[in-house]
């Protein structure tokens, strides 16, 4: 089984963090795994995004043409990375910044306020960690127990740090349980 995941946002929201971190889980499950970031020069507050490949069997290239998972944390994103989505695939929407609705209705669509969720763990940054946790909630990318595993060891910032991380997490899993979709 292969699953594709762009991650995309604004350059600060710790996009190419919440990427690694779901690769390092799927490494955690001895699969194959792909990482591929994307960043404009302006980087802090610029578009930024990532492409995550997991796979059961080697990976033959890191270009995403079609994915599984998108989420999409400000407008641009959605505009940019909706038409890439598998029909029938996950769209993970920052509910907070993105008042558009989504042009398609033959995917899947979590609308999480990841924003106001940040806001509430204490770290902006904690936007992208809350749609992985939707992402991983809904579309069984990889063990939630590993994306916690990778969170503690791949820490950097000290027990706070990680304490926020797994909050956010947990905040994240929580909203793709009860939102409807």
């Amino acid at each position: 089984m292969e699953h594709a995941t762009i991650l995309s946002g604004f350059g600060g929201q710790g996009l190419l963090f919440a990427g690694q971190v779901l690769a390092h889980a799927a490494m955690l499950e001895d699969r194959h795994v792909s990482w591929l970031p994307s960043y404009g020069p302006e980087m802090r507050g610029g578009t930024a995004s990532c492409t995550v490949i997991v796979s059961d069997l080697p990976i033959g290239s890191p270009v995403v043409d079609v994915a599984d998972v998108v989420i999409a944390l400000n407008p641009p994103s959605l505009a940019r990375f909706e038409r890439l989505l598998r029909p029938g695939g996950l769209l993970v929407v920052n509910d907070s910044l993105i008042e558009a609705e989504p042009s398609r209705r033959d995917i899947e669509v979590l609308r999480i306020p990841c924003s106001a969720l940040a806001r509430e763990v204490g770290d902006e940054r904690a936007i992208s960690i809350i749609a992985l946790g939707g992402a991983v909630g809904r579309g069984q990318l990889v063990d939630p127990e590993s994306v916690r595993r990778s969170l503690t060891e791949g820490a950097k910032g000290g027990e706070a740090a990680v304490s926020r991380n797994l909050r956010a997490f947990t905040l994240g899993l929580e909203r793709a349980a009860a939102v409807s979709v």
